[in-house]
């Protein structure tokens, strides 16, 4: 289950995103989560995914 919180999600990926996958979009297919909603949630707190870096900032 994914953190409620967009400050704790945005660690949480960032996390994940260094550590574990590739992509945004390889994370997204292994732990079945939907990329837009995820983008969605963290653009309404400001944040917004950087494909070069591999991270939300």
């Amino acid at each position: 289950m994914l953190p409620k919180d967009p400050m704790i999600l945005l660690s949480y990926l960032n996390t994940k995103l260094r550590d574990e996958y590739p992509s945004l979009e390889a994370l997204c297919e292994d732990l079945e989560l939907d990329r837009g909603a995820l983008e969605e949630t963290l653009g309404a707190a400001g944040f917004r995914y950087d494909p070069e870096r591999k991270r939300f900032q």
